[in-house]
């Protein structure tokens, strides 16, 4: 049984620098929206690292997808471009100042992989465990089995049908009838 749809956002755009701070914000703002704040940081980070991966090696152009979908217990992120080259892992060292984008994203995911799209690209791609999601404010509509009487308890107690009790279900007198 699926306990929640699944929620999918998806943006295109050119791996320019300007733009990855956009990407970003938009990422986070959507973990908010969708009460994840947990992941906004790890999701955050993840992405910048692809993003600035596509930036400095993708060919023959700098567009690309980045998509988040998150599907019961796992959120994923990850970033289509139009390179069929496989990204390189390196070891890299601590004091390193470039070649760790990868090594960020292994650090801060649950798992991650890389794998080709279509015959011209490849996605790249990291999950981040989602917590238990965080009920929605009341918004007074009744819910079922509400302990409310709700809209037609004037009515129901006269038009209940013999044998059943009175309630939201049974049928009610129109005003009108004459």
């Amino acid at each position: 049984m699926i306990s929640q749809p699944s929620r999918h956002c998806a943006v295109e755009l050119q791996a320019l620098p300007p733009r990855i701070g956009q990407v970003r914000r938009i990422v986070s703002a959507q973990l908010r929206h969708w009460r994840l704040d947990p992941l906004v940081d790890r999701a955050a980070l993840g992405v910048t690292e692809l993003l600035t991966n596509v930036h400095r090696h993708a060919e023959p152009d700098k567009h690309c997808t980045v998509e988040i979908e998150l599907l019961l217990d796992r959120l994923t992120v990850s970033v289509r471009d139009r390179d069929p080259r496989l990204p390189v892992v390196r070891d890299a060292e601590s004091h390193a100042t470039c070649g760790r984008g990868l090594a960020l994203v292994a650090a801060v995911s649950e798992c991650w992989g890389v794998r080709p799209w279509e015959t011209t690209g490849k996605v790249v791609w990291f999950t981040l465990p989602a917590p238990c999601p965080v009920p929605a404010e009341p918004s007074g509509a009744a819910l079922y089995g509400a302990t409310t009487p709700g809209p037609f308890a004037a009515t129901a107690a006269e038009g209940a049908l013999p044998g059943l009790p009175a309630g939201p279900s049974a049928p009610a007198r129109s005003a009108f009838a004459g």
